[in-house]
């Protein structure tokens, strides 16, 4: 049942993608082009998204376990820490440059042609190469609060 759970929110979530142009990467760099010919129908689609998760993570804290019964993950620090400050610098960067993101790499991959593949092959090896590199972040800097 948690298979069949993980598929159709992931299905949701992709034609959600699809159909908010989130997979078109010319849409994602006009909403960053606001000295240009700025898009403003990004603002809509983080709104749909924000919206009702302010609600179900509010319904969620009330709440031992999901509804399938598994556990929720526990709730993070709030400092902020040099992996979280690299990684949200790099997701920004590469978001600015190329207008995709992983989920939207992921739906895009049946259409985005070679763009696309690069994109997501850059992306694993980004995550290959942050595993041995992040003890060493983690040895050089403090967090910070």
């Amino acid at each position: 049942m948690r298979n069949l759970m993980a598929l159709l929110a992931g299905g949701v979530f992709g034609a959600g993608l699809f159909t908010s142009g989130m997979t078109d990467t010319t849409k994602v760099q006009g909403w960053l082009d606001v000295f240009g010919e700025w898009d403003p129908t990004l603002a809509f689609v983080m709104g749909g998204a924000i919206l009702p998760m302010f609600f179900a993570w509010r319904i969620a804290a009330r709440m031992k376990v999901s509804r399938l019964g598994t556990p929720f993950p526990t709730p993070r620090t709030d400092a902020l820490t040099p992996n979280l400050i690299i990684g949200s610098t790099m997701f920004g960067a590469g978001w600015g440059l190329t207008g995709l993101c992983p989920g939207p790499a992921m739906a895009a991959l049946s259409y985005g042609g070679v763009g696309g593949l690069i994109f997501l092959a850059s992306m694993v090896a980004g995550m290959v190469i942050a595993r041995p590199i992040k003890p060493l972040l983690e040895q050089r800097t403090p967090e910070i609060a």
